[in-house]
């Protein structure tokens, strides 16, 4: 096959048995940093080639997103010829990914036992909703059912009103991270080994890992945090604040950010207050000293204070749109766009957030359409093998 990769990961092969978008996920990052990915396909393709709109030359949005840097196949595993060619791309992967239901791609012969079978230095890499107990495997695994169970959209919103999800699948995202760390380090432990293993992620886990502080305040402390709106419930000021002419998001990390933050504003004062000189203060009065800040800032646009309060070393920033992000992004220099692909075929996608002083992330595939590939890794395979 063409186009080889050559970035870190050059020179590992991943079959990609999943959809939708924490495996993709896993696998665009692995495939972005030299593996090679093929990704396999049911007859009807992944699912979301068809959660439109918004589409690009018909294509979905949505699957653009997490699919460059790989080779679609379409294997019918209910085809006894289609079901060996995906055994003998799994007896000669480096990592397998897949996101069936547990146990769901035993009854082909390709669940995690008989793939290690035949090939010990396998990773393989299952992703759920709820694990592998006999409740949790019972369950479907859809993002947004995480996010409610997880207690995600109790904290999200504001306290008078209704529990919100985010605006995007987190959890499939930071599933998919964990999958890819646990596979790089199954890998690695495969270096010293020769042995592979199996590597198991689920997102009610990523979920209550992801959610940090959140969790912990629960576990440590024996506190359910609730639905603040854009309070934090540890930091203060740490929220949007009204200009003359619109928000600007202003943190306060620790007392040293804030006495800044006071001197700028021109009230050095309130950082001896005794009521806000210390976090603690200032995140208990913060009903007192918000209507201080508001008053000063109100005198000046978001621009005008962005830029001082930035200058004298506050982190702050306008409220954007998607758009306004990824502008903002471009004009400091972050290149957050690149084109994967040439001529017709070519596609703007968001450039991978790792960056390597010598092994640099390679585009070199722009999403595949379905089973684009499907000819030569046939042939590669031996499509003429019987069952």
């Amino acid at each position: 096959m063409d186009d080889r990769p050559t970035g870190p990961l050059a020179g590992l092969l991943v079959a990609d048995f999943s959809r939708v978008l924490a495996g993709p996920y896993a696998t665009m990052l692995l495939a972005d940093l030299g593996a090679e990915v093929i990704k396999v396909e049911a007859p009807a393709g992944d699912d979301t080639r068809a959660w439109a709109p918004p589409v690009r030359d018909g294509v979905s949005t949505y699957f653009l997103g997490v699919n460059r840097n790989k080779r679609s196949v379409v294997l019918d595993l209910a085809d006894g010829t289609d079901r060996a060619l995906a055994r003998e791309l799994a007896g000669r992967a480096d990592v397998l990914i897949e996101n069936f239901r547990p146990g769901g791609l035993d009854r082909f012969g390709l669940g995690y036992d008989a793939v290690a079978a035949t090939n010990p230095g396998v990773v393989y890499a299952s992703i759920s909703g709820f694990g592998t107990t006999e409740r949790g495997r019972a369950l479907p695994g859809y993002d947004l059912i995480v996010q409610a169970m997880s207690g995600l959209m109790s904290l999200t919103g504001t306290p008078e009103g209704e529990p919100l999800r985010s605006g995007f699948a987190l959890f499939d995202v930071i599933a998919g991270m964990h999958a890819a760390i646990g596979i790089l380090a199954a890998l690695r432990a495969r270096s010293d080994s020769g042995q592979g293993q199996h590597v198991e992620v689920d997102l009610l886990s990523s979920a209550l890992s992801g959610m940090v502080n959140q969790t912990s305040a629960y576990v440590a402390g024996g506190v359910v945090p609730h639905r603040m709106g854009n309070n934090h419930p540890s930091l203060y000021p740490y929220e949007p604040l009204p200009c003359a002419d619109g928000e600007l998001v202003i943190t306060s990390g620790n007392n040293a950010q804030f006495r800044r933050l006071c001197e700028v504003l021109g009230v050095p004062e309130l950082a001896d207050d005794p009521r806000f000189a210390r976090n603690e203060d200032r995140t208990v009065n913060r009903d007192q000293l918000r209507p201080l800040l508001v008053a000063r800032l109100r005198t000046r646009t978001t621009t005008e204070w962005f830029r001082e309060i930035v200058a004298a070393g506050v982190p702050c920033g306008p409220i954007n749109d998607v758009a306004g992000g990824v502008g903002f992004a471009g004009e400091i220099g972050l290149e957050p766009v690149v084109d994967v692909g040439t001529g017709e075929a070519m596609v703007p996608t968001v450039r991978n957030p790792i960056r390597f002083s010598g092994t640099p992330v390679d585009y070199r595939l722009p999403p595949p359409r379905l089973d684009e590939h499907g000819a030569e890794i046939r042939e590669w395979l031996g499509s003429s093998g019987k069952e």
